[in-house]
């Protein structure tokens, strides 16, 4: 399975990744600002899905908002 950031670049583990669009998180106030570098990411079972920190804690995030860093 290959995981891809909006650029059609190849994600791996522990890679950082750089938000291209201001996002809003479900179930708080918080947005995560665009520009934001997410390190060290995890895959999940999902292509279009990774894991990592952010805003002070873990959360899934959509490749399709991301770029490689």
């Amino acid at each position: 399975m290959d995981v891809k950031d909006s650029n059609g670049n190849l994600l791996s583990e522990g890679d950082s990744v750089t938000l291209i669009k201001d996002l809003k998180v479900k179930g708080s106030s918080q947005t995560l600002k665009r520009g934001t570098v997410v390190k060290n990411i995890r895959l999940t079972g999902s292509a279009a899905e990774i894991e990592g920190r952010a805003g002070g804690s873990v959360m899934v995030l959509k490749t399709e908002f991301l770029k490689k860093a």
